[in-house]
């Protein structure tokens, strides 16, 4: 431990969480602090006779922290030193120090807020910002707020200012590390193409496994990419001899401790995601080769769906890569994206408070007694859009009431540690003697698909699932299984029916009721499909979904869909099951209403009126509806004119230059009363003006009968109305004695007139009580404009000559006198003698 740059703020860290209730431990990647700082606490008065929990965000790290920690003691794991993460626990009477993960903590702090016999709370690498250690401080600050002035927190962060974190723990002292990191030479790559980026990552390997000594560890974003990267290496003579190492979450403990951890005298290249950004030390790695991406989840409130997004990585995630080149040795970092987009990298990651999805929080929440989390302490607090769709996900399960308090089903949802869909669900099924099915079915959900595609082909019948984690064979109607991932959701499976009190092959149901055990935890995402060949369907909670290609489950009407890829307008269906009409009819009676709707039908351009029995938002069946509100049939004919656009209606060229005429009123004197009565007026107010209108009018065919300009002129109050022709006439009688309609269609309104009919006019003409003069167009006998003005009397006095002796020769027997101020108008080609 000496040797470690922790080692020499070790005393310091020991004063100040004596003599303070927390502290913040900034300490870069490699510093020591994971393994060192709990270990030199262990002998402190403090903590005498009490016991150190410290929460890692990732298993593989809590696993690996414990295992170094109990190494360094010269002990098993479980003895002084032992981890608790999901499904595994290796602790005894004796553990001193116990590290956890996967919400264990929020276990600990919901099952007994003092958290009796725990004298230290770590936070270790805090920059993370997962959603668990976001929840488990503000609820560890409230507990020792309230119930334990003696607990002591510790929050460590490699990048994270330490200020902020202070701060929301009551100003406790802040200290830092510096750590210890060997020089690292950057070298910047071109960005690869989307498509070829499995073969850019391989191809860099390669020249570093030329370029550079050492064993060389790989970001990448998820483990479909590790995949292709190994596959690509394995084929490479570059890569021959080299032992190829994939490291992510989802592999057996025993893959994952083979990729840390130095063995033989061969090179070794780690294929790993943002897994081993932290907390993690791996053996003999000099080199680092970064593919700028990582894989994020993306939960859209609206939808109430997840998405896995990949985007670039943030600067504070680049540099933890680029640093684990340097952790031994003098290293090398290759990024593969240029050094002008380098400068552009985003500062962190967003917390994932900001982006998950907040269903498990609030249930903690509602278990905790907190209805407002603006009551806890936190860094960032949870979107507020998220968190009440999550509370409307708790009150449609039945976890929480009316008010919002937890119920006795939300308390039972609790304590199974589960997603709160996925332990409704087995609760639900519990109740009808399907709780193995059930929980078969939560661990399916819960882990890597067990069923390979194969040439694109991914089956999304969840029932395939099913009989693989049933069965025994390496194929499962012709599909691969992957037995690593069965392997893990068997055992997932074996610990839900335990948890629940089942033994193995108890209530395990039929494959055939998968679908129904499903629609328990995804009540939103029960689908009907759509009317035509296309396999596209819609989903109660009101959104659309559909299966990219045609594949058996896709010619059910009814489903379930468990997996969406999250799209907003039309998901695509990943994993799904069949079920019946009967079967949502049964379990689902207390959900289903009937209500009247009347509606516009876009494709056919008609009202329709019908009797729904509807789930949610999905229509299960309908009936004609003879005798619909008028009213109703109003406002949905209105919703079709909205739809269709205001040039559906019966437009008069009359009509439409009144409204010009309001318009520029309007414009010219907007004071003065004229209502508005532009395209997107019009649109939002039809429901006030048209539908009083609409009476009997139910499609497009029908607008012919409209009087529309009774529906517009309606607008124009009385008395306003009476001074339209005063102040905006229709046409104006010029000198020639000819009454020429005025153009008010543009900004400014416009007489076009023959030059000849404004001989002897002096003026300009005027409207609006002769405040606006109307923009000339004065035109030529054939009609073609010659001259446009607002001052008419300039252009008798300086462009007629000009005008006139370019004319004359081409229309001779037209009136051309020298002094148009006494030539006499007219509207032939020359007046009378």
């Amino acid at each position: 431990m000496t040797q470690l740059p922790i080692a020499a703020i070790l005393p310091d860290i020991r004063t100040a969480l004596a003599a303070a209730c927390g502290l913040v431990l900034q300490a870069p990647p490699g510093a020591g602090k994971t393994t060192g700082v709990p270990l030199a606490l262990l002998d402190a008065p403090w903590l005498a006779g009490k016991r150190v929990v410290m929460l890692e965000p990732r298993r593989l790290a809590a696993r690996a922290a414990a295992a170094r920690m109990a190494e360094t003691l010269g002990e098993a794991v479980g003895q002084t030193v032992g981890y608790r993460i999901r499904f595994e626990s290796r602790v005894s009477a004796a553990t001193r120090v116990e590290v956890v993960t996967e919400g264990i903590l929020t276990r600990m702090l919901q099952d007994d807020p003092s958290l009796p016999g725990v004298g230290l709370v770590i936070f270790d690498e805090f920059h993370e910002r997962s959603l668990n250690a976001d929840l488990g401080l503000a609820l560890c600050l409230e507990s020792q707020g309230a119930l334990r002035d003696d607990l002591k927190i510790l929050v460590m962060s490699a990048t994270l200012d330490g200020g902020p974190v202070a701060a929301l723990m009551g100003g406790v002292p802040v200290l830092t590390s510096e750590g210890r990191a060997f020089p690292v030479e950057t070298r910047f790559l071109s960005r690869p193409e989307p498509r070829r980026f499995a073969e850019a990552v391989s191809s860099a390997v390669t020249q570093a496994l030329a370029e550079e000594e050492g064993d060389i560890l790989v970001f990448l974003p998820g483990a479909g990419e590790i995949r292709r990267v190994e596959a690509l290496l394995g084929e490479s003579p570059a890569a021959r001899g080299v032992t190829l190492a994939p490291l992510y979450g989802d592999l057996p403990a025993e893959a994952q401790d083979r990729a840390i951890r130095r063995e033989g005298g061969g090179r070794k290249v780690v294929l790993a995601t943002a897994i081993a950004e932290t907390s993690l030390t791996i053996d003999g790695v000099r080199v680092v080769v970064d593919g700028g991406q990582m894989r994020v989840p993306r939960f859209d409130p609206t939808s109430g769906m997840t998405r896995l997004v990949t985007l670039p990585v943030s600067r504070a995630s680049a540099d933890q890569r680029r640093g684990r080149a340097g952790r031994t040795a003098p290293g090398v970092c290759y990024r593969l994206w240029p050094e002008a987009e380098d400068r552009a990298l985003v500062p962190y990651t967003a917390p994932e408070i900001a982006e998950a999805d907040l269903a498990p929080l609030a249930l903690d929440l509602a278990q905790w007694g907190i209805h407002d989390a603006g009551a806890l302490a936190w860094l960032d607090a949870p979107p507020a859009a998220s968190l009440a769709q999550a509370r409307e996900l708790l009150a449609e399960l039945g976890a929480v009431d009316d008010t919002g308090r937890i119920t006795a089903h939300g308390r039972a949802m609790n304590r199974l540690a589960m997603h709160p869909r996925l332990a409704h669900m087995v609760l639900k099924a519990r109740g009808l003697g399907l709780g193995g099915l059930a929980c078969d079915l939560a661990a399916i959900l819960g882990e890597r698909d067990v069923v390979k595609a194969e040439r694109g082909f991914r089956d999304s019948d969840v029932r395939l699932r099913l009989d693989a984690v049933r069965g025994q064979g390496e194929q499962v109607r012709g599909l691969t299984v992957d037995r690593g991932a069965l392997a893990r959701v068997r055992q997932a499976a074996k610990e839900w029916r335990r948890r629940v009190g089942l033994k193995p092959g108890q209530e395990d149901g039929d494959g055939r009721d998968a679908g129904i055990v499903l629609a328990f935890a995804y009540p939103d995402r029960i689908a009907r499909r759509r009317p035509g060949g296309e396999p596209r369907y819609a989903l109660s909670g009101g959104r659309g979904a559909l299966f990219a290609d045609a594949e058996p489950l896709s010619a059910e009407e009814w489903l379930v869909a468990a997996e969406l890829d999250g799209d907003r307008r039309e998901a695509r269906i990943f994993l799904a099951a069949a079920l019946s009409k009967a079967e949502i009819e049964d379990h689902f009676a207390e959900s289903i209403r009937t209500e009247q709707a009347v509606v516009w039908d876009r494709r056919e351009e008609l009202v329709r009126a019908s009797r729904q029995r509807r789930l949610f938002a999905l229509v299960l069946d309908e009936q004609k509806l003879e005798d619909a509100a008028p009213d109703a049939l109003a406002a949905a004919m209105a919703e079709g004119v909205r739809a269709m656009g205001l040039a559906c209606l019966p437009w008069t060229d009359e009509l439409m230059k009144w409204r010009e005429r309001v318009g520029l009123l309007r414009r010219l004197d907007p004071d003065g009363g004229w209502p508005d009565l532009s395209d997107p007026a019009l649109l939002d107010g039809l429901g006030e003006w048209l539908a009083p209108y609409l009476s009997g009018i139910t499609r497009r065919a029908h607008l012919t009968r409209l009087d529309l300009s009774q529906a517009l002129r309606g607008l124009v109050p009385w008395e306003l109305s009476r001074r339209l022709d005063e102040l905006v006439p229709t046409h104006v009688t010029v000198p020639s004695g000819s009454r020429v309609p005025i153009d008010y269609s543009g900004e400014v309104p416009v007489l076009a007139v023959r030059l000849q009919e404004m001989f002897g006019c002096a003026d300009t003409p005027r409207i609006l009580g002769g405040k606006v003069p109307l923009l000339l167009h004065l035109l030529s006998p054939a009609r073609r404009p010659v001259q446009v003005t607002q001052d008419l009397a300039s252009f008798w006095a300086n462009a007629y000559h000009a005008v006139k002796a370019d004319l004359k020769g081409q229309y001779p027997k037209h009136w051309w006198p020298d002094d148009p101020m006494q030539a006499e108008p007219t509207a032939r080609a020359k007046p009378r003698r």
